[in-house]
C-alpha cells in the first residue's frame, strides 16, 4: 500500500501588495480617526459604515469581462442552481457605494445627505513601493445639494482637519478649481488647420456660424498633457500641446495638435494665480475674455467657463466670511488631478513643508487629500441627476506625515509591566495591575516563565515598557514595592557617569499603598 503524500506546509508569508499592521501602527491610525470623526460630528455629518462587498453592477467604474473579471478590482461570481450568479467584489473607494446606499434609502434619509465614512478599501492594482493592494480611506460628502456653501464647507472641515490632527497652518494648503472653468478653455479646441484658422472671432458671429468637418481635440488628451506641468513646465507643456517635444531619453513625444495660440491660453490658464484669490479670479475672468462673457450673458448662452467662475467666486467669498484666507485656502488653476472624474469645484489638501526622498532630495510631501463635486453620483441607480460634493483623506499618507512632523512618536509607550518574583502570589501582582488599570493607566502582569528575572525585564524593554513594578518576598513582608523607570534608566546608561548615576537613581522604594500615585508621577514627568 502506497504510502500517503504529506501534505505541505503552508507558507507564512503576506500576499502580495498586502501587508500587517502591527499594535502601534494601529493605534496611530485609530487616534487619528477618532481626531477626524470628531471633526466630522462637529460640522454636523453622520457616520456611514457600508458594506466591504458590493455588486460590480453597483460599484459601476469595473465591469466583468471575458478576459479578466476581476479587472480592478477583487470580484467573484456568486454560483446558484443553474452555476450562475451575481459578480460581487471588495469596494474600491468609499464613494460609490454611497450612491447606492443613497439610492436604496433616498426616502428614509434627510436631503441634504451629510456622511462620513472611514474603513479599508481593496483594488486589484500592480503593487508598488508603498502602494499596497488593501489601503485606509476617510470620506465625507455631502449629497442632494447643488449649493457652492456645500463646497465652501466641505473646505474649511479639511483645513480644520488636518489642524486638529497637528498638521500647523503654514504647512498645509487647500487648493480649489473647478471643472467648468477649464472646460470653458477647453472649449472647441480645434487641431491647426486651415478650417480652424478661418473661424470668426467676435461672439455675435460665432452664434451664426455652423461649423462642420473640424479636427476637434480630445479634451482628455488636453487634461493629460497639462498634467505634467510639474514635470516639464510652461515650456514642455506648450511644445506638447502643439507639436510635440523629444523627452529626457531622446524619444520624441507627439504633440497634441494646437495652435501656438490656443495652447499659449492654455498655458496662462495654469499660470493664472495670483497674490490672493481675488487677484487670481480676476486673471481667470480676463484670460476668458471679460467682454465674450459678458455677450454670453447678455444672450442667454450657456458658457461653462463663466459659471465655474461664479462658482469659484461663491466658494471664496463664503470661505473669507467664515476666516478661511488664501493662507489656508486658495483658488489655484494648476489643480488638474482627477478632473475627468469631476462636474464642478475640486479640491486638493497638499502639504507643504519639505522632506527628504530616498536620493536624499529635497522635496516637498505632497498631497494627502483630493475630492470635488460631482453631480452624476446617484443618476446611474435612478435616472435623475443627484447633486453631491465630497473628500477623500489618504490616511496612510497624512498618518506618515505626522511622523515627518514629530506629531507622531516613532514608538508607541508601553504598559507598565508588572514582574513576577513569585509564581505562587499571581493573586498579589494581578491585583496591582486591577488598581492601575482602575486608576487609568496601561498595565500587565508578566505572563511568561518568571525564573529568569533578566528576560522579564528583556520583555519590559521590547514592549516599551516606561516602568517596571517589583515586589519580591522581602518587600512584601517591609510592605513595599520598587518601582523602575525604565525610560530614565536608559538615558542614565547611555551617558551618565557613575557618580551621575548614582545622583539620578531610576528605581524607587515606597510604600504599597502609594504605588498609583508614584506610578503616575513618573509617567507625568517622562512626558
Amino acid at each position: 500500500m502506497a504510502k500517503p503524500k504529506k501534505q505541505p506546509r503552508p507558507k507564512a508569508v503576506t500576499p502580495k501588495g498586502f501587508r500587517d499592521y502591527f499594535g502601534e501602527e494601529v493605534t496611530q491610525r485609530t487616534e487619528m480617526l477618532r481626531k477626524i470623526a470628531g471633526v466630522y460630528h462637529r460640522y454636523g455629518f453622520d457616520a456611514l459604515e457600508s458594506s466591504a462587498v458590493e455588486t460590480v453592477e453597483a460599484l459601476g467604474k469595473f465591469l466583468p469581462d471575458v478576459d479578466r473579471p476581476n479587472e480592478g478590482v477583487f470580484a467573484w461570481q456568486e454560483v446558484d442552481e443553474n452555476d450562475k450568479g451575481d459578480w460581487m467584489a471588495l469596494r474600491y473607494d468609499l464613494t460609490a457605494p454611497l450612491a447606492r446606499v443613497y439610492a436604496q434609502h433616498r426616502n428614509d434619509l434627510p436631503t441634504p445627505y451629510r456622511r462620513y465614512a472611514m474603513g479599508p478599501v481593496w483594488r486589484n492594482e500592480k503593487p508598488g513601493p508603498g502602494r499596497y493592494r488593501q489601503f485606509y480611506q476617510c470620506d465625507a460628502d455631502t449629497v442632494g445639494t447643488a449649493s457652492m456653501a456645500a463646497d465652501a464647507e466641505i473646505c474649511a472641515m479639511l483645513s480644520d482637519t488636518l489642524e486638529t490632527v497637528g498638521i500647523p497652518r503654514g504647512d498645509y494648503l487647500v487648493r480649489v478649481n473647478n471643472r467648468k472653468v477649464l472646460n470653458g478653455i477647453l472649449e472647441g479646441l480645434t487641431a491647426d488647420n486651415d478650417k480652424a484658422r478661418s473661424l470668426p472671432t467676435s461672439f455675435p458671429e460665432m452664434l451664426d456660424t455652423k461649423v462642420t468637418d473640424l479636427e476637434f481635440i480630445d479634451p482628455d488628451a488636453v487634461l493629460r498633457t497639462i498634467d505634467k506641468f510639474d514635470k516639464v513646465g510652461a515650456g514642455g507643456v506648450l511644445e506638447l500641446l502643439t507639436t510635440g517635444r523629444k523627452d529626457q531619453s531622446g524619444a520624441f513625444i507627439d504633440g497634441v495638435g494646437l495652435s501656438e495660440e490656443d495652447a499659449s491660453r492654455v498655458v496662462r490658464f495654469m499660470q493664472s494665480k495670483g497674490k490672493d484669490n481675488r487677484e487670481t479670479l480676476s486673471n481667470l475672468k480676463s484670460l476668458m475674455g471679460e467682454e465674450s462673457l459678458a455677450a454670453h450673458k447678455e444672450h442667454g448662452v450657456y458658457n461653462a467657463g463663466l459659471e465655474g467662475i461664479e462658482e469659484l467666486e461663491a466658494i471664496a467669498n463664503l470661505l473669507e466670511a467664515q476666516g478661511y484666507g488664501p493662507d489656508r485656502i486658495v483658488i489655484d488653476p494648476s489643480v488638474v488631478r482627477g478632473l475627468g472624474y469631476y462636474t464642478g469645484p475640486v479640491y486638493e489638501a497638499e502639504l507643504t513643508f519639505e522632506i527628504f526622498d530616498e536620493k536624499g532630495r529635497k522635496r516637498q510631501f505632497g498631497s494627502v487629500a483630493g475630492g470635488g463635486r460631482y453631480d452624476d453620483l446617484v443618476k446611474r441607480f435612478t435616472g435623475q441627476e443627484v447633486p453631491a460634493t465630497g473628500i477623500s483623506i489618504g490616511v496612510d499618507r497624512l498618518l506618515a506625515a505626522l511622523r515627518e512632523k514629530g506629531r507622531i512618536a516613532a514608538q508607541a509607550t508601553g504598559p507598565v509591566v508588572v514582574t513576577v518574583m513569585d509564581r505562587d502570589r499571581m493573586a498579589d501582582y494581578q491585583a496591582m495591575v486591577a488598581e492601575l488599570r482602575n486608576a487609568g493607566i496601561r498595565a500587565e502582569v508578566y505572563l511568561g516563565n518568571p525564573k529568569n528575572f533578566g528576560n522579564q525585564l528583556k520583555y519590559a524593554d521590547k514592549r516599551n515598557s516606561p516602568i517596571a513594578v517589583i515586589e519580591g518576598g522581602d518587600e512584601k513582608d517591609k510592605g513595599i514595592v520598587q518601582i523602575k523607570d525604565l525610560i530614565l534608566g536608559a538615558k542614565i546608561a547611555e551617558s551618565a557617569t557613575l557618580e551621575e548615576w548614582k545622583e539620578r537613581p531610576s528605581q524607587f522604594e515606597v510604600p504599597r499603598g502609594d504605588l498609583v500615585a508614584k506610578v503616575r508621577e513618573i509617567l507625568d514627568n517622562q512626558d
